[in-house]
């Protein structure tokens, strides 16, 4: 268990891992998975002094995606509720559960069986506070998995990867893919090159085309008139365009020196 000045100066970073795991959960199809990574991926970039330097075990390399990743669970309830649309697989279970019961997910839901709707946002509630309980309990035992020798816990995650790529498609294939994406991932490893990012971009790629595809045919050719047209998809383009101009190291270097300034001009 964590010290409480420990928990403390976590606050802000649990904070903001849970509005990442939440907003990216609430995305149709995206799951806690890529929400662990970009609330890693954030925590590397706004922690100035973590515990110990990312990658080697820093508390806030742990705690940033555990957090988004629980966060997501409850943020993929928000399509399932309020829009019919599930948020990943578990919710896509959860509506076929919902309609052998005669249950149709969406606006109707809050109005016509309200009683059940706030059900569910209670149990949520209460499965949180009993995952807390579960994991205090497990707290001493866990970290003993972390002493299983590398030599037996590789080829049972090879065989796993193996069996899991196959069973997808049912095709040899898929584990020929697997199989030449790990030697690629070992290489970018060696070579310093951000796996992450790379990860969400194959994830989400196939998402961003037939959205921009989907886009096309209702603008009828038109897509940047429409979107000039919304707010919503302006200020999307304008944190997009931000987050890829902050990746370049002489706007990194100016905003660090921007932000220190002002700190400095306050302190005077």
């Amino acid at each position: 268990i964590p010290k409480l000045s420990t928990f403390k100066r976590m606050i802000p970073l649990i904070l903001r891992s849970s509005v990442i795991g939440t907003w990216i959960g609430a995305l149709p199809g995206v799951g806690g998975s890529i929400a662990a990574f970009i609330a890693y991926d954030s925590a590397k970039k706004t922690v100035k002094n973590p515990t110990r330097p990312f990658g080697e075990g820093a508390y806030e390399g742990v705690i940033a995606p555990e957090v988004a990743n629980n966060a997501g669970i409850g943020g993929a309830l928000i399509p399932l509720l309020t829009l019919g649309i599930p948020g990943d697989a578990v919710t896509a279970v959860m509506i076929g559960a919902f309609m052998v019961h005669g249950l149709r997910p969406g606006p109707l839901l809050m109005t016509q069986s309200a009683d059940l709707f706030w059900l569910i946002i209670a149990l949520s509630v209460v499965a949180n506070v009993i995952f807390l309980f579960i994991g205090l309990a497990t707290t001493h035992y866990a970290p003993k998995l972390l002493s299983v020798k590398n030599e037996y816990l590789m080829p049972i995650v090879a065989i796993l990867c193996v069996v899991g790529s196959y069973a997808i498609n049912n095709s040899v294939f898929d584990v020929i893919v697997m199989m030449l994406t790990g030697v690629v991932g070992y290489f970018m490893k060696k070579t310093g090159f951000p796996i992450g990012p790379t990860i969400i971009g194959i994830v989400l790629g196939p998402m961003a085309d037939s959205g921009m595809r989907r886009a096309t045919m209702i603008s009828n050719g038109d897509v940047l008139g429409t979107f000039a047209g919304r707010p919503i998809a302006i200020i999307i383009t304008v944190f997009a365009i931000l987050q890829i101009l902050d990746q370049f190291p002489r706007i990194k270097n100016a905003k660090k020196q921007l932000i220190a300034n002002i700190f400095q001009s306050k302190r005077s």
